[in-house]
């Protein structure tokens, strides 16, 4: 396993699931739900920005590795259904919503897997559909995850609760998009 900043700022990503999920289960004469909710959304924002700056400095150092490759989507899966998992319990997400974007994620990763093993990966790869569903999820989270006025202006849960239903709209429809590339080759 090679190891360099970009993996280890992966695996801080890996770390903070916990960290953010645990949160939540500290008692309320620990830290105010209100507080829960500010530090979660904190977390969730280092983890997003750390996401971007491992794939930037690893594509402008070169430093690019399979494992890198692998670990990378398996940090941004876990934290984004770690936080859904919470908002469900939370009341603040629907677990339909939490359902249709966890089981698109499993779904889609299994066939990019299983696409890979008979060597039409490329079938399969990222487009700018599931880019935009990653915006619209990564402003969303951070959002119901607050679950307050921002700036005494910003409905986040009123924007959050949107943004999700356009991510997991965008989810649908891109996983429709990869098993319709996926489907020659499965036949």
């Amino acid at each position: 396993m090679p190891f360099n900043l970009p993996i280890f700022l992966t695996w801080v990503r890996v770390a903070l699931v916990p960290l953010l999920v645990g949160i939540f289960y500290l008692p309320q004469s620990w830290m105010s739900l209100y507080a829960q909710s500010l530090t979660a959304g904190i977390i969730f924002i280092v983890a997003a920005i750390t996401d971007w700056i491992d794939g930037y400095l690893a594509r402008k150092w070169n430093q690019t590795s399979a494992f890198g490759a692998f670990l990378d989507p398996v940090a941004d899966k876990l934290i984004v259904a770690g936080s859904l998992i919470v908002l469900v319990q939370l009341g603040r997400v629907s677990a339909i919503l939490a359902f249709i974007i966890i089981g698109r994620e499993i779904a889609i990763s299994a066939l990019r897997e299983w696409m890979a093993k008979i060597g039409a990966s490329n079938s399969v790869a990222v487009n700018s559909l599931g880019k935009v569903k990653t915006i619209a999820q990564m402003i969303a989270i951070p959002m119901l995850l607050y679950y307050d006025n921002l700036f005494y202006v910003i409905d986040t849960r009123f924007i959050g609760t949107y943004l999700l239903i356009i991510a997991a709209f965008l989810t649908v429809v891109s996983m429709l998009y990869y098993l319709r590339k996926a489907l020659p080759l499965i036949k």
